[in-house]
């Protein structure tokens, strides 16, 4: 018999039962992932997440009990090493940073194509970002109106570690134990980062990065 292929295993949470049919069917199209379980809300992700341990979750935001905002934070706290997307049909900018910042990997629209979804997993699924083009455009117009031409500090070696690693949508933890340092020492190159970059957050940090090609979008 030929050898199976290792296929991607993703966990699908939309409160809408025919929306996750929909999305289950667009995912399975392709021979490279397979679906291992589904969830009706925020909460049961969460069990199912701890249960079956997926390669990549793909969440909605609004689902009742727990958002996929706070499912994303606890995914990072608890499993850093699964991926998160969300796929959403809400591109608000607060939305997007509220994601962003909690650890996702990825941030893609229901109005995406089925290659464009298929290609956000795998995508995450490889540890690089997945961020609708409309909603990068978005994001970069906004967090860099009049701040391009700034003249900044030029970062480390190992503060470009850092931000790659950030952009990852790592913890601070898993950052240390990639580097071999302490989380408080993580703490303090980030804190040399915002500084630098004259950034507030995590995810301001890793837009500005791309923005002034530090790193790529794919780190």
């Amino acid at each position: 018999m030929p050898k199976t292929k290792i296929k991607i295993k993703v966990l699908l949470a939309d409160d809408h039962h025919m929306v996750r049919a929909g999305i289950r069917q667009l995912l399975e199209s392709a021979d490279d992932i397979q679906v291992i379980a589904e969830a009706g809300d925020g909460e049961e992700a969460q069990a199912l997440i701890q249960k079956h341990k997926p390669d990549v979750a793909v969440l909605d935001i609004q689902m009742p009990k727990a958002s996929g905002i706070e499912v994303t934070r606890w995914v990072r706290a608890q499993l850093p090493e699964i991926g998160v997307l969300i796929l959403t049909a809400y591109d608000d900018e607060p939305y997007v940073m509220a994601v962003l910042q909690a650890g996702a990997n990825g941030y893609v629209l229901k109005t995406a194509s089925t290659d464009e979804l298929i290609q956000a997993v795998r995508d995450v699924h490889e540890g690089k970002s997945a961020l609708d083009p409309s909603i990068t455009k978005k994001l970069m117009s906004n967090l860099f109106k009049g701040s391009e031409k700034k003249v900044i500090d030029p970062l480390t070696d190992r503060e470009l570690d850092v931000l790659r690693l950030t952009a990852k949508g790592f913890t601070n933890k898993a950052i240390g134990m990639q580097l071999h340092i302490s989380d408080r020492t993580v703490q303090g190159h980030l804190a040399h980062i915002f500084a630098k970059l004259q950034a507030n957050s995590r995810t301001e940090a890793v837009m500005r990065g791309v923005s002034l090609g530090l790193i790529s979008q794919g780190d």
